[in-house]
Order: structure tokens, then C-alpha cells, then sequence
């Protein structure tokens, strides 16, 4: 709590020159840090944490990174660097995010901006792992850094990786045995992300929406070849694997993100397949 309010002491004594005083001229160098606090208005050194797994399909995503100068406007536009620290991360350029630019432009008259971050999703590793980059502000000949280094400096973790929730033990009786492969699947052809807690209050008047998604995802594993072709909105694409009478699933927009279709000539059909090498069934 002290190394926060030093902090928030030394933003305020820092931002005062951004106000008009024809008593007082702030002659310092202009700084540029990061501005995240938590709803308490305190500093927030945590990581920032992102998955993947709650969008099935979706080939990237951005996260907006927000920056603020302590000092001075300006009525030109000002340069700033922001850059990955590679001993600090475990990402890889093009593979897991789009490169940074070179130098990024605080606007004529601004005080704040906010820089995209793209998160990619075509690594299929991350559905078992996390990988993390951390991002700080370096000087320029328009903005110094001279501030606590937790002010420049902020860690991004994200995977494409899902964790048995809480209320999949009140429907495991229709949803079967829990698998990540599984869980994926139930995202993508449900309609919800989250079924009923069944531990809470009224929560049976929920029981028939429940059933209901719970069907949906049943017909979806069942024949994955009809819901495709009824569903052309979602993006989703079915091929055959070379040499078999397998299949992948994925979705278009990110084709690395396979899931696997067996063909079981014992009963002449085709079933997906779990991280387990198990049969997905409901």
C-alpha cells in the first residue's frame, strides 16, 4: 500500500504541469508510463490474463494497452517506443502476436492513447500451454522514462486453455466424463458457455434452458457433417484426412486448431476424439 500511494504521489506532483499556472512553470521532462489501476485507483503490477478458449474459432484478438504522459501537452505530435523484453517472455513474434511498430504517435494536444496488442491464435500448443510477453516503454527524444519501473513495464499471459468449471459436476450424468477437447466442443455447438450452478438458489428454474443447450451440443457431436452444413454462419469446415476415412474439424479463420473425427468401422460411424484418445459420446 506505501509503494502504491508513493506512486500515486509521484504521478500527481508529475501531472500538475498539464494544468495552467501562470505562477509556476514545469521545467522536468516530459514521462510517458502505463496507465493501469484497479478499481480502487491503485497501481495494478498484476499480469494481465487472456484465453483463447471461450471464443472457439477466433484467429486473433486485440487488447488495447493503455498510455499516459506525465508533463505536458503538446500542440505537435510526439513519438514513443513500446517494446516486448525477451528475457521477460516466452511468445514468439508472428507466432503468437503481430510485430510491434518501430514507434508509435501520441497525438498533437493529447495527454493519452491506447495501443493495440494482437493476440494470435494458430499455435495449437496453447491448448495445453501458456505463453506470456512483457511490453515496457523505452525513451525517446520526446518522452523520458524516468518513473518506477513497475509504471513501464506490464506482463500479457494467454493460452487457448480451459479448466473443468464448478457446474460440470451437477451435469456430468449428460455431459459425460470432463476432457479440454470436450469442453471446446461444448462452446462451439451449445449456444452458452456456462451451464446452471446447481447449488444456487432457484436454480431449477434454469433446468429447462439447461436441457436445452445440453441437446444442442449432444446433436452437434453426434453428427458434426449435418451441423456444419446448417451452420455456415459459424465459420466451421470439414475435411478429410489423407489415407483414412478420419476428418479434422476447424474453423476457418484458424485451420491450425484441428479436432479430430474417427472413423469406428466396428459401428460404421464417426466420433470425435479427446485429448485421451477417447471417444467423445452423449
Amino acid at each position: 500500500m506505501k509503494k502504491n500511494i508513493l506512486y500515486l504521489f509521484l504521478l500527481v506532483l508529475l501531472s500538475s504541469a498539464c494544468k495552467k499556472d501562470d505562477q509556476m512553470v514545469f521545467q522536468a521532462e516530459d514521462n510517458i508510463y502505463l496507465d493501469y489501476y484497479n478499481s480502487d485507483g491503485e497501481l495494478d503490477t498484476s499480469s494481465i490474463t487472456y484465453s483463447f478458449a471461450y471464443t472457439p474459432g477466433l484467429a486473433k484478438d486485440t487488447l488495447w494497452i493503455p498510455v499516459k504522459i506525465s508533463g505536458k501537452r503538446s500542440n505537435v505530435d510526439r513519438r514513443f517506443v513500446l517494446e516486448a523484453i525477451d528475457s521477460l517472455s516466452t511468445a514468439s513474434e508472428d507466432l503468437h502476436y503481430e510485430p510491434l511498430q518501430e514507434h508509435y504517435i501520441l497525438p498533437a494536444d493529447s495527454g493519452s492513447i491506447r495501443i493495440p496488442l494482437i493476440l494470435k491464435n494458430i499455435d495449437p500448443e496453447l491448448s495445453s500451454k501458456s505463453v506470456s510477453i512483457a511490453l515496457t516503454l523505452k525513451q525517446t527524444s520526446d518522452f523520458g522514462t524516468e518513473l518506477p519501473r513497475d509504471l513501464l513495464v506490464k506482463r500479457f499471459t494467454f493460452s487457448n486453455r480451459l479448466e473443468r468449471p464448478f457446474w460440470w459436476m451437477f451435469w456430468e450424468s449428460n455431459l459425460g466424463e470432463y476432457s479440454r477437447i470436450k469442453h471446446q466442443l461444448f462452446l462451439i455447438g451449445s449456444g452458452t458457455r456456462d451451464l446452471v450452478d446447481m447449488s444456487k438458489p432457484d436454480a431449477y428454474l434454469e433446468i429447462p434452458r439447461t436441457l436445452f443447450y445440453i441437446d444442442n451440443m449432444r446433436l452437434f457431436v453426434k453428427d458434426p457433417f449435418t451441423w456444419v452444413s446448417r451452420h455456415p454462419e459459424k465459420g466451421y469446415v470439414i475435411s478429410p484426412r489423407s489415407g483414412s476415412r478420419d476428418y479434422d474439424f476447424y474453423s476457418a479463420e484458424s485451420p491450425e486448431i484441428k479436432f479430430h473425427i474417427k472413423y469406428i468401422p466396428e459401428v460404421n460411424n464417426h466420433f470425435f476424439i479427446d485429448e485421451n484418445g477417447k471417444q467423445i459420446i452423449m
